[in-house]
């Protein structure tokens, strides 16, 4: 039984148009001379997103830690809404190389969503030397672990006008923006609007086998190739891996294809009785009573998840048809008398 895979939007293999683009891609060394095609990629990318430049990462950790350390200094703390990726799931790099505070702000706007008033609030004024200095807004869309859900365009241009006027800067880790974008049914210029800095991922949803874009200012683009080169992220021939980055785009139209599979998905576990919200995206949070042992029992049913707090993640990506959900529907169906849960009610997932 062919074993269909949940876990992430990062699974996907490269196509075979992208590995075609990549074994006749046009190369240079990226350090001594700028490499032609890692150039075009992130001239693409920066375009897309309204700013004016780019710079392209082996890892999305290194764009977001890049970001940081262009914005913070000693002493400074940085706003982040609970459970973004910046916070949990970089393993302490912001504290560490960054040496930023991180401050984590619940979810008063819904889940995974901050409101400006927060952002007031935390912010704080000037104080005494001694004290910490917010200089940062980090801001997550679409937020992962809240399920996928995604600020609206006039969400982020509030959040953003309101951490300028208490003199934040703002990096938006944008690693699914495309997914935020396409849910919206905006530009990604918008979703990207008045942020300093931002990262985009192209191995999540867009099927590269890896590589992230941190888009800045023309300012700041050397000071980031610096940063870039000091963590270890310069490239010789870089342009096989900005090929693969080149056709990952084109894969943009299609994404609410995925959105549909997650929202075909959660109908069919809903049907077996699941307390399952509806997706804004391509990812699914299902509480289940025992999150270990489900992950456990799917696995033999050949259906791969992650657990997430007290609930099951599923993401829907390029490399899962609309058959292969029905399929999954149906194993799990097989064994749902082992995972429902009767509990009724809003049940916190982290």
């Amino acid at each position: 039984m062919t074993p269909l895979d949940f876990r992430s939007d990062t699974v996907t293999r490269p196509s075979q148009a992208m590995r075609e683009a990549m074994a006749s891609a046009e190369v240079g060394d990226d350090v001594l001379d700028r490499d032609p095609t890692m150039d075009a990629l992130e001239r693409r990318v920066a375009g897309l997103l309204g700013k004016e430049a780019g710079l392209w990462t082996p890892t999305g950790c290194m764009a977001n830690t890049i970001a940081l350390l262009l914005h913070l200094q000693r002493g400074d703390r940085f706003l982040a809404p609970a459970q973004a990726h910046v916070l949990g799931s970089e393993l302490g790099t912001p504290a560490w190389l960054a040496q930023g505070m991180p401050e984590a702000l619940p979810w008063e706007g819904g889940p995974g969503r901050i409101t400006p008033m927060q952002v007031w609030r935390a912010a704080g004024g000037a104080g005494p030397y001694y004290t910490l200095r917010s200089s940062l807004l980090c801001l997550e869309n679409t937020h992962n672990f809240a399920g996928g859900t995604c600020l609206t365009p006039a969400e982020h241009r509030a959040l953003v006008e309101q951490a300028h006027a208490r003199n934040l800067k703002v990096h938006l880790d944008g690693a699914r923006l495309w997914h935020a974008a396409a849910a919206q049914n905006a530009s990604l210029e918008e979703m990207a609007w008045g942020a300093e800095t931002v990262s985009v991922c192209l191995s999540k949803g867009l099927g590269a086998p890896m590589g992230s874009v941190l888009c800045v200012s023309r300012d700041a683009i050397e000071a980031g190739r610096r940063l870039r080169k000091m963590l270890g992220g310069g490239v010789r021939q870089g342009g096989v891996m900005a090929a693969a980055g080149m056709v990952a785009l084109d894969y943009l139209p299609r994404i609410p294809e995925d959105h549909q599979k997650a929202k075909r998905l959660a109908d069919g576990l809903r049907a077996m009785g699941f307390q399952v919200p509806v997706p804004e995206t391509n990812i699914l949070l299902v509480p289940v009573p025992d999150a270990p042992a489900a992950v456990s029992f799917l696995e033999e049913a050949r259906v791969r998840v992650l657990p997430v707090g007290s609930a099951l993640r599923f993401i829907t990506h390029r490399d899962l048809s609309d058959g292969d959900v029905e399929e999954a529907i149906a194993r799990v169906g097989r064994i749902a008398d082992r995972l429902v849960t009767t509990w009724e009610g809003q049940r916190p997932m982290i």
